[in-house]
């Protein structure tokens, strides 16, 4: 299950994701904003963060503008570990090294590589090994 969300920004980009998803037999949960009038990244970011700490084995993807202000939001909760990523190769890195668990797109500036970047993130495996402990302790930061 992949539970998303945007801010006003990022939301004709969600709609091309949820379609995406949709195409792709991604089971997925919507949750907001479902327009393009002003709201705040923070508000959606917690609705995901929230959701993937509480289900296991789920995964996120949140958008804005840049990806900057979602990636600081929800990286605030601990065992989330959110990776804005603007690149395919970002995306198998943060999940083969860092078991990422959200993925932050930017609405501005990823355009025709959300799909690569997202089948990336969903399809690639934790590494595991030397990287628990990198993990292990990032948890201990906050």
């Amino acid at each position: 299950m992949i539970y998303i969300a945007c801010d006003h920004q990022g939301y004709q980009t969600k709609l091309k994701v949820l379609k995406f998803l949709t195409k792709n037999g991604v089971e997925f949960e919507d949750l907001g904003t479902n327009s393009t009038d002003s709201v705040d990244y923070p508000d959606f970011a917690k609705k995901v963060g929230t959701n993937v700490l509480e289900h296991k084995d789920t995964m996120g993807i949140l958008i804005c503008m840049t990806g900057i202000g979602m990636s600081m939001a929800v990286n605030r909760f601990k065992g989330i570990r959110g990776a804005l990523c603007h690149t395919v190769k970002d995306a198998y890195c943060a999940r083969f090294h860092n078991d990422a668990n959200v993925l932050v797109l930017s609405a501005r500036d990823c355009g025709s590589k959300h799909k690569k970047i997202i089948n990336t993130f969903l399809n690639t495996q934790f590494e595991g090994g030397r990287h628990i402990r990198r993990i292990e302790k990032m948890d201990k930061l906050g």
